[in-house]
């Protein structure tokens, strides 16, 4: 390959860990976390590690200023190539929205993806565009490879109270199944870009056991890329790993991070996801 790549944008939602960001070169812009009358950056400004615990925190999208300076430098540094832009999903954030009109003010060199996911889900699409810009891929390519892992990806939640997600409003069409039974560890997906109750079950155990069933349901005998994340519950997340380890021997172990705080706020602590981008054939750890 000659001259410089496409260059990919993501937001802080999409938990890459730092080693995958500066390895394939993905650009970041933050998600915001208000609190206190402070308005406090995503991965940039310090965040109160129980931001999930206190009263009157709120999330918001990336501004456009901060989009356009991205997508600007993303395509001064691309010598023109162009810039993929793959972002949260639209159903949960305006973040996507935003970036859309900032695109269109900036012209045709930009391309902006909904990933129709979050964290891993997200950062997986993320992932797949860097590979392709790498490999030599031109926007048109870039953008087709994201868009295809879009397709491929998959991700699940259990949570262990739902009052955050209900203050939030991103629980969506599962509202109507859950009631007032707030006793409920449900098991919920990303179905669509949508978060949707998946099962009722009523014990975090059983709820866990289930979402790696479905994981391995997905996967099969195939080859996946996986990531694990959790809110203040690092234990969890381990030992969803060790099981999905033992049973996806197909697969390279698990990428575990934290869920990140604007996510945390969402869906309280405990909580463990797993999100799942079905044979690719990478090695996520590098």
């Amino acid at each position: 390959m000659t001259g410089p790549a496409v260059a990919v944008v993501t937001d802080s939602s999409a938990c890459l860990p730092a080693e995958m960001l500066q390895r394939w070169g993905i650009r970041v812009v933050p998600l915001h976390i208000l609190l206190d009358g402070a308005d406090l950056r995503d991965g940039i400004d310090d965040v109160p590690e129980d931001i999930y615990a206190r009263e009157g925190a709120s999330t918001a999208g990336t501004n456009p200023e901060e989009l356009t300076g991205a997508y600007r430098k993303g395509l001064a540094d691309s010598g023109g190539a162009g810039v993929v832009a793959i972002h949260i999903s639209s159903a949960l954030s305006g973040t996507f929205g935003t970036a859309e009109h900032v695109a269109t003010q900036i012209g045709a060199g930009v391309r902006v993806i909904d990933s129709k996911s979050a964290a891993m889900g997200t950062g997986f699409v993320a992932l797949a565009a860097a590979r392709a810009a790498a490999g030599g891929a031109d926007l048109d390519g870039v953008a087709a490879a994201a868009e295809a892992a879009v397709q491929r990806g998959h991700a699940y939640l259990v949570v262990h109270r739902l009052d955050n997600l209900r203050r939030s409003g991103r629980i969506g069409s599962a509202a109507a199944w859950l009631g007032t039974a707030l006793s409920l560890k449900p098991l919920l997906a990303v179905d669509d870009g949508k978060l949707v109750l998946a099962q009722r079950i009523r014990t975090v155990s059983k709820a866990v056991t289930s979402m790696i069933d479905r994981v391995c349901d997905v996967v099969g005998d195939r080859r996946a890329a996986l990531a694990v994340h959790h809110v203040a519950n690092p234990q969890g997340a381990q030992d969803v790993a060790g099981v999905l380890a033992e049973r996806l021997p197909a697969c390279e172990p698990a990428v575990i991070t934290g869920l990140g705080p604007t996510l945390a706020l969402h869906v309280g602590a405990g909580a463990v996801a797993v999100c799942v981008d079905v044979d690719t054939g990478v090695v996520q750890r590098n």
